[in-house]
């Protein structure tokens, strides 16, 4: 008889607006522009559909244990409605450096007199499992199974008077983004991520909010049902078709009670596990997740974006209607997390994008 294995997740709830810049690219954030490693120069990335600037989404402190490498993941989107609910109008890329790459930058920095120059810091500073890292070989990560997973507490918690930002206020050594970001590419008011594990929302709040999302989808499935019945014939097949259509049939009920311990979590992170689907996915989902373009091995999920995330999402110009619409998007990567040293341009990993079939119950 097989044995059920536990998975550890890790939510991330909206933790208040960052007010000013003291965010780095250790902090877990909703919106702005993306704090990069030392070594990273980024191009703004642009949409494959209609070729406009993607705007920043979620950015993601994620080292694995067995790691020695700083770990950040960026998801970027496009805000133009006719991409809304498409794969293809979002990109997902993972950034690594070690120590080392940061204190031979911060040793130039040094040397050229520059305001920005810091002492580095180390991976240790935050990272409970520093001790337990396994080795580097050949400038690829080797991330045991059993073992990998971010560092939660230190790492990715912002509520507990910990913020990551204030260990390196001294420390103004980022990433080059391409000062060409494009103009049409509206900026998401920022808030900060805090992160907690889903084992202990026991008792996190009441049970108000979370109880009216389901008398909602209960009194508006019964109404359908209801409609259902008044109706004759092939017009009555065809109704109900669409309502299970609409609402995934049972995989959307299963969703919403799986967040209803904590309805506004805007984050969900699972290394290795498994994805919580809003929709029904497709038959062959595996085979459509492809290898690693770098060292062409597997990818495993890693985390998903919530609907709570979607009224988040607002310009930081007032005068913008800019807006996302989605139901979730599943961010998949290298099982590996494969890395080559001297690399200075992240890598791009794979995601899907799945449309709330009722997106109104989330607002």
């Amino acid at each position: 008889m097989a044995t059920t294995v536990h998975e550890t997740v890790l939510i991330g709830v909206c933790d208040g607006a960052i007010d000013k810049k003291t965010t780095s690219y250790c902090t877990n954030k909703i919106g702005d522009i993306p704090d990069l490693l030392p070594v990273i120069t980024l191009q703004y990335p642009t949409c494959t559909l209609c070729q406009k600037g993607l705007s920043h989404v979620v950015q993601v402190y994620c080292p694995l244990a067995a790691s020695f490498y700083h770990r950040t993941i960026n998801v970027f989107a496009c805000t133009n409605p006719q991409c809304n609910g498409k794969s293809e109008s979002w990109i997902v890329l993972r950034s690594q450096c070690l120590d080392d790459d940061i204190k031979a930058l911060s040793s130039k920095q040094v040397n050229k007199s520059s305001p920005c120059a810091a002492s580095s810091m180390s991976r240790t500073d935050w990272c409970d499992e520093a001790d337990d890292w396994g080795m580097e070989e050949e400038d690829q990560i080797k991330v045991p199974e059993s073992s990998a997973q971010i560092c939660s507490d230190e790492v990715l918690t912002l509520s507990a008077g910990m913020d990551v930002s204030s260990k390196l206020q001294g420390l103004c050594i980022d990433g080059v983004v391409d000062p060409e970001n494009p103009t049409d590419a509206p900026i998401f008011q920022p808030f900060y991520i805090s992160v907690m594990d889903e084992t202990d929302l026991d008792g996190f709040h009441d049970m108000d909010h979370e109880n009216e999302l389901l008398r909602q989808y209960e009194e508006r499935e019964g109404a359908i049902a209801g409609d259902i019945g008044s109706c004759e014939g092939r017009e009555a097949s065809e109704e109900y078709e669409k309502a299970k259509a609409k609402h995934g049939d049972k995989v959307f009920e299963s969703f919403m009670k799986k967040i209803s311990l904590c309805p506004e979590q805007v984050l969900r992170y699972s290394w290795s596990g498994s994805p919580l689907f809003i929709t029904g996915p497709p038959s062959n989902m595996n085979q459509m997740v492809p290898c690693c373009d770098h060292c062409g091995g597997p990818r495993i999920f890693e985390f998903q974006l919530m609907p709570a995330l979607v009224s988040l999402l607002c310009s930081k110009d007032k005068n913008s209607e800019s807006a996302l619409e989605f139901g979730t998007v599943l961010v998949y990567t290298c099982k590996k997390s494969c890395w080559k040293s001297g690399l200075t341009v992240p890598m791009e990993e794979f995601l899907v994008v799945q449309p709330d079939p009722d997106q109104k119950l989330f607002k």
